[in-house]
């Protein structure tokens, strides 16, 4: 059985909005997987279903054998951790020493293993620099590798991280990469939503797209970026290097720049 699993999920609000409908997933332990699509599309519905911050209505949400029907959004964030998308929704303490041990202490664990989870969590996310800091005196970009720091500190098996790289400069993107690469290294899952195509075709493989409240492609990035129906149907676009090369009559499921100037010396050689 897969670590995190969801079966004909649906949630619908009291209104009678149904924001997600009958959506199937699973994910195993150590992978990164991006899931797009427009805004609308049930994205950050289904992912805080995952740790139990929203109930489903309908099927079944399975963490490590758990059913997040049966367990507190306190006891399921212990396995999956959920980074919001502002950071402002997520911090209230006044410095960031403590804004990241606020979670491993909750966990009961010792003062040591606290601040050791702290210490690691603060260096991978670049805010050791700024730990007595109050989070509110940091720009908006730095405020969410706070909060990601928070919740890597407490040692969840998935990491899910909404929309991280928006606001955030190349430096900042760099280490957000070496971020995911270091956790899937070990063995933590990486569920990430976000609407940068490039950040998705450099760093994942596996992507899934919604649509209409309903995941509409589970597949490899190449699969999903040259499937037009499927971009069609989420109203998204390629990525800029397929497109370009995509428009240059270029043969091939192109994704890299690399990949392109190849493709480009092949044919020049020939003519």
């Amino acid at each position: 059985m897969s670590f995190l699993t969801l079966k004909d999920v649906s949630f619908q609000y009291p209104n009678g909005f149904k924001a997600v409908n009958q959506v199937n997933m699973s994910f195993e332990r150590g992978e990164a997987v991006a899931i797009i699509g427009q805004n609308g599309a049930g994205k950050t519905t289904t992912v805080k279903m995952m740790n139990g911050l929203q109930k489903p209505t309908e099927g079944d949400v399975l963490v490590d054998g758990w059913n997040t029907k049966d367990y507190t959004t306190a006891q399921i964030s212990r396995k999956v951790g959920y980074v919001f998308q502002n950071p402002d929704d997520q911090i209230f303490h006044n410095d960031v020493y403590s804004e990241i041990e606020f979670g491993p202490k909750n966990l009961g664990l010792s003062p040591e293993q606290v601040e050791e989870n702290v210490m690691k969590s603060a260096e991978l996310a670049g805010v050791v620099p700024f730990l007595k800091e109050n989070p509110y005196n940091l720009p908006y970009s730095m405020r969410k590798f706070v909060t990601i720091a928070s919740v890597i500190a407490m040692n969840s098996s998935v990491i899910i991280l909404d929309e991280p790289t928006a606001g955030q400069d190349l430096k900042a993107l760099e280490r957000l990469s070496n971020l995911i690469k270091t956790l899937n290294d070990e063995g933590k899952t990486v569920i990430t939503i976000t609407h940068d195509i490039e950040f998705v075709v450099h760093h994942f493989e596996r992507v899934i797209v919604m649509a209409n409240q309903q995941v509409i492609a589970d597949a490899n990035k190449r699969e999903i970026f040259w499937d037009f129906d499927i971009l069609e149907k989420a109203m998204l676009k390629q990525p800029h290097i397929s497109r370009l090369s995509n428009s240059l009559k270029i043969d091939g499921d192109i994704l890299e720049i690399t990949e392109l100037t190849e493709r480009l010396k092949r044919k020049t050689a020939k003519v």
